[in-house]
C-alpha cells in the first residue's frame, strides 16, 4: 500500500509539473522556456525590458515591449489571447509582474522565463541582436574584473540594476556598512545591465547578489536582500 501511495505521489508531482498552473500562468527554467518556444507552432515571446536591453541582446522574434512604458500594453493589442505567450525580462522580476498582468487581460496560457536573461545565459543559450548592436559595450570581462580585486584585504562586490528594487534598499545598508569598518573592507558596485560578459561569466541568475573577497579569495557569497546584522558576521 505504502509502495503504491508512494508511486501515486511520484506521477502527480510529475503531472503538475508538466502542465500550467490553474491561473494560467507558470514559471519556466531557461531551458524549458526554449523548448516551450521551439515546440510551439505559434510562439508570441514579450522582452519586457528597456529598448536599450532589448537592443543589446534579446531572445530570437521577440517583440520588445517595456513593461515600464506604453509599449507593454501596445504590443499586447496585436496578440492573440488564445495561444501561448512567453515572457521574460532581466532576471525575472518584470516578467513576472508583466506575466500577471496577462492572466489579467484574459491571456490563457502565460509562461514567464524563471530567472530571465541571466538565467538564460547561465544556460549558454543563444540571443539575438539587432542590426548595429554588436559594437555595444559588453562591459568589464572576468579578466579586469580579477584585477580589480587583486592585492586587496577584503572586498564586497555588490551586483546590482538600476531598476532592481531590492537592490536600492540594499544599497544603503551596504554603504554604512563599509563605512562603518574604517577602510578594512572596500565596496565595488556592478551593474549587471552594464556589465552582461561578466555576469554571463559568473552565472548570476538573480540579483541583489553578493560577493565577499578575503586577500583575492571568494569566501562568502549571498543572494537576495541581506540587512545588516548578517553583515555584522562577515
Amino acid at each position: 500500500m505504502k509502495a503504491f501511495l508512494f508511486s501515486l505521489l511520484i506521477a502527480l508531482t510529475i503531472s503538475s509539473c508538466s502542465k500550467p498552473a490553474e491561473n494560467g500562468l507558470q514559471d519556466l527554467s531557461a531551458t524549458e522556456f526554449q523548448q516551450s518556444i521551439q515546440t510551439n507552432e505559434s510562439s508570441q515571446v514579450l522582452d519586457v525590458r528597456t529598448p536599450d536591453e532589448y537592443t543589446g541582446g534579446h531572445l530570437a522574434g521577440a517583440i520588445s515591449a517595456d513593461i515600464s512604458s506604453g509599449a507593454f500594453q501596445q504590443a499586447t493589442e496585436s496578440l492573440d489571447k488564445n495561444k501561448a505567450v512567453f515572457v521574460y525580462c532581466l532576471s525575472g522580476g518584470r516578467s513576472s509582474q508583466a506575466a500577471q498582468q496577462l492572466v489579467a487581460m484574459g491571456f490563457k496560457e502565460v509562461y514567464n522565463l524563471g530567472g530571465g536573461i541571466l538565467a538564460w545565459n547561465a544556460a549558454n543559450l543563444p540571443l539575438s541582436t539587432e542590426e548595429g548592436a554588436a559594437s555595444q559595450q559588453t562591459g568589464m570581462t572576468l579578466a579586469t574584473f580579477e584585477t580589480q580585486i587583486k592585492g586587496k584585504k577584503k572586498v564586497i562586490i555588490d551586483y546590482n540594476a538600476t531598476w532592481c528594487g531590492p537592490c536600492k534598499t540594499l544599497s544603503p545598508i551596504l554603504e554604512a556598512y563599509v563605512k562603518d569598518q574604517k577602510g578594512a573592507v572596500e565596496l565595488i558596485k556592478i551593474d549587471v545591465d552594464a556589465n552582461p560578459e561578466l555576469a554571463k561569466a559568473k552565472n548570476i541568475e538573480a540579483i541583489p547578489y553578493l560577493e565577499l573577497y578575503q586577500d583575492g579569495k571568494l569566501t562568502w557569497k549571498n543572494v537576495g536582500l541581506i540587512g545588516r546584522a548578517e553583515l555584522n558576521k562577515l
